[in-house]
């Protein structure tokens, strides 16, 4: 009879607990791409009522980034530490929290700070939810359950983004804010009903009850259920000292790399396609249709690469999204005669900008063992959050300087290239020399 829970797990089809687990993941990923788009699409509002320009509009929509990196890579390692579960309650908490503040701000130093308190509890969850979903699909599916996962986030975005635009048509930029806050809290009481401990978590760390929590889980299932848990993995300590350990340093490199440049073209095109088409002559509601457009077009993306991975390599897919993320950005920035047009070239870029990033969660996901997932997972989105702050930054600080948008794109477009080239040199070094991922 096999004894290593995460063996059956591993083996077995997945169950419908299973299946729940990592579908209200899925969920809390959704609300993870509301509330960053919120600031998005409240930002013209923001812009014209505070009288502020592109660079210091830049800033603001960078705070949560910055939130959110520091947040991945201090609260991934949270998670690998006290469990996934307690630390999704206390970034719904936090994530809750920063909503709902978001509308009592009367400055931009205000907004700024509470933006960048909400991007601490954005930047965890994703984090845990990543190593979450990996530890409950099983091996069939893993790369598949992440990338339905990582789905989510366009979801959120397209749901959130018209219900905004409604918003705003009707209302004003402070609306958004309330409306994220009030879905953020209703997440609360369902994660702390519906979602169970990380198993691989339990048969790690060894908490106290650790063998009758597994036990439970997996009845709950409706596995066979164990007499005792096996030997935890020793030699890797959870810690962000682990990631650099002679087998783990390359890809760790590799993959933050990959991540921080794709990245900050993944989040020109998500933070300044209002403003850019606001700038046009079009109407603030009618600029977040267009972001609304890009994430149907990343949802397309995302769905897309999650059905390939049963029959073509992860990598090979991941590379050919990057290439045409940079091909689709840059398109993006040659201007469009109609808001139709600019719709459809943001669909593009939205497909594999998204394609993109799924893929490399996924990738992520697989690269690390249990004992370090999340800090794992935790540090390459944490330092590549940096890249999506600094997307933004830069981008606003070549607007201020006279760059034409056509430029603009191209230079942000570059990212993507650059990921692509750490792709293949990951891919290479696997081949070389037999790296973890």
């Amino acid at each position: 009879m096999e004894r290593d829970p995460r063996v059956i797990l591993d083996r077995e089809p997945m169950r419908r607990l299973q299946v729940l687990a990592v579908g209200l993941c899925v969920l809390l990923n959704a609300l993870d791409g509301f509330d960053v788009l919120a600031i998005s699409f409240a930002s013209p509002g923001i812009a014209a009522e505070w009288g502020i320009d592109r660079a210091a509009l830049g800033l603001v929509l960078s705070m949560e980034l910055i939130g959110m990196a520091v947040g991945s890579v201090l609260i991934g390692n949270l998670a690998d530490r006290i469990g996934r579960r307690p630390t999704i309650l206390g970034c719904l908490v936090v994530m809750a929290v920063g909503m709902a503040a978001a509308p009592l701000s009367g400055s931009v130093f205000a907004l700024s700070v509470i933006r960048l308190f909400t991007g601490l509890g954005i930047g965890g969850m994703l984090a845990c939810t990543n190593a979450m979903v990996a530890e409950f699909a099983n091996l069939r599916n893993r790369a598949l359950a992440v990338a339905v996962m990582a789905a989510g986030y366009p979801v959120g975005a397209i749901v959130g983004g018209s219900i905004a635009s409604a918003l705003l048509a009707s209302g004003g930029w402070r609306d958004v804010f309330t409306f994220g806050a009030c879905v953020t809290a209703l997440f609360l009481p369902l994660t702390w009903w519906l979602l169970p401990e990380s198993i691989g978590f339990l048969v790690q760390k060894r908490p106290r009850n650790a063998l009758a929590r597994v036990n439970q889980t997996l009845s709950k299932m409706g596995h066979a259920t164990v007499d005792a848990l096996p030997a935890p993995v020793t030699g890797t300590a959870a810690s962000l000292r682990a990631l650099f350990s002679p087998g783990l340093v390359g890809t760790t490199v590799l993959l933050t790399v990959a991540y921080f440049a794709h990245i900050m073209t993944f989040y020109f095109i998500l933070k300044w396609v209002p403003k850019i088409v606001v700038d046009m002559g079009y109407a603030p509601s009618t600029a977040g249709g267009v972001l609304v457009w890009a994430n149907v077009g990343g949802l397309a993306g995302a769905l897309a690469l999650s059905l390939l991975t049963r029959r073509v390599p992860l990598r090979l897919l991941i590379l050919a999204a990057l290439i045409g993320s940079a091909a689709m950005v840059a398109w993006f920035g040659q201007g469009q005669d109609s808001l139709s047009g600019l719709a459809l070239v943001a669909a593009c870029a939205g497909f594999f900008t998204n394609a993109g990033v799924v893929g490399l969660y996924a990738l992520i996901a697989q690269a690390f063992p249990t004992a370090v997932r999340g800090s794992g997972t935790g540090f390459v989105i944490g330092i590549g959050r940096g890249g999506a702050a600094l997307g933004p930054i830069v981008a606003g600080a070549l607007f201020a300087a006279g760059a034409s948008l056509p430029m603009v794109a191209i230079c942000m477009a570059l990212g993507s290239g650059i990921a692509a080239v750490a792709l293949l040199a990951l891919t290479r070094r696997r081949e070389v020399g037999g790296a973890t991922a």
